[in-house]
């Protein structure tokens, strides 16, 4: 290494003054002798090796933390594609960084939804907004306004042509998706509505409330024909199975309560949180050969299902056996609130969202998060995986939407 003059001189400086201020004297003076050092040493030079040591220690700690996240990145790169590995579908999980990250709510996200047919992502705020964005490009679509508080859920009916919204003003919004008008409004509840949903055939909506009730709503007439009661606090979210013949509640009374869909009774009432069960989805039917295979797969004739899968406040996900009532696993890795469970398409995993700011991806049959995400700066609310194409959604207090390509 060649240093210019100047460099020499303040090095030599550097050096004598750090050999004077530790008493090595006679080492000082020979140092000042050999390298031909005349008068005081300038006081710019006071510590200023022990300063130049402890910085390069800082730098080479940085460098070797962005190795560390370089090494990180290729094996992401290497491990996550397809062509490489040629990793079925079945296994894609979402992958850092974010594809998009769409801003323009100027409220916390509550819900992120996948349009059915379209390449489209819908989004409910705090703002008392829903926003269309297209999840391919990362264009913002459009607003659609109607509501006057918080719109807590949002549910596309199964051909994508209705959106039901439910809202803390307490009313519940049914939307053409095509002109985008709202056609009716539906009044009932006596306080704020956090969950809606459409059952399977289009012709009913499942509500459900901060007054503890749930009702059912008739589409073409928007009238309620049945209330609910069974929560003793409130009802925070509604999910109907893929069938149709079953829905099940969650409730800030710790209970998840499964209904019959046809007699509007109660079947089973799932008890093992701590705390207020904040989310629930229903698993699909490739989840069932790998959920039995988590909790034992020689004796499957005691695993008749169906599965549902559950995230609460206690910062646990639990699995349960509706047929039974009987909790299979309990998931424990995140650090804060549950606020989003969704199953992934394959069955393999399951995928949450918490107010730790993260998503992670769950190993079902090896009871274990696989990955983690850090995917907001602040409380990560709502997740939601595309039933055909390699994407996950989410959501945040941060009032962002991400978009997270699967491979």
């Amino acid at each position: 290494m060649v240093l210019t003059t100047r460099q020499k001189d303040e090095l030599n400086s550097a050096i004598a003054d750090y050999l004077y201020s530790n008493g090595f004297k006679e080492a000082f003076e020979t140092f000042r002798r050999e390298a031909q050092m005349q008068g005081e040493i300038d006081k710019k030079y006071v510590g200023l090796l022990e300063k130049k040591w402890t910085s390069v220690i800082r730098l080479q700690k940085k460098v070797m933390d962005l190795e560390a996240k370089l090494s990180e990145a290729e094996k992401e790169y290497i491990g996550g594609a397809p062509s490489r590995e040629k990793r079925s579908p079945t296994e894609w999980i979402p992958r850092p960084p974010e594809k998009f990250a769409l801003s323009g709510h100027r409220s916390p996200i509550t819900r992120v939804i996948f349009h059915p047919i379209f390449s489209l992502l819908v989004s409910a705020s705090e703002d008392a907004t829903i926003k269309v964005w297209d999840y391919e490009t990362g264009d913002y679509e459009r607003t659609l306004k109607g509501h006057t508080d918080s719109v807590q859920d949002i549910a596309f009916d199964s051909s994508g042509k209705l959106l039901v919204s439910g809202s803390a003003d307490m009313s519940i919004k049914l939307w053409d998706f095509q002109s985008y008008e709202c056609l009716r409004t539906l009044h009932g509840h006596d306080h704020n509505v956090s969950s809606t949903t459409f059952m399977p055939t289009g012709d009913h909506i499942l509500s459900c409330s901060r007054d503890k009730t749930i009702k059912k709503w008739e589409v073409a007439t928007g009238y309620c024909i049945k209330t609910l009661t069974g929560h003793r606090d409130w009802v925070r979210m509604i999910r109907v199975s893929k069938d149709g013949t079953l829905f099940a509640s969650c409730s800030k009374d710790h209970t998840i309560i499964v209904w019959n869909a046809t007699t509007n009774e109660q079947r089973v009432i799932l008890k093992d949180h701590d705390h207020t069960v904040e989310c629930i989805a229903w698993a699909p039917e490739f989840a069932f050969t790998v959920v039995c295979e988590a909790t034992g797969g020689d004796n499957k004739r005691n695993r008749v299902g169906p599965f549902l899968v559950s995230g609460s406040r206690d910062k646990t996900i639990k699995i349960w056996d509706v047929s039974v009532g009987i909790c299979l696993l309990t998931l424990i890795g995140h650090d804060n609130w549950v606020r989003g469970v969704i199953w992934h398409p394959g069955g393999k995993y399951i995928i949450s969202s918490s107010d730790d700011k993260t998503i992670r991806v769950w190993d079902i049959v090896n009871k274990r998060c696989s990955k983690t995400l850090e995917a907001h700066s602040h409380f990560c609310t709502a997740v939601d995986f595309h039933p055909s194409a390699p994407y996950v959604i989410t959501g945040s207090v941060d009032q962002t939407v991400k978009v997270w390509e699967c491979r």
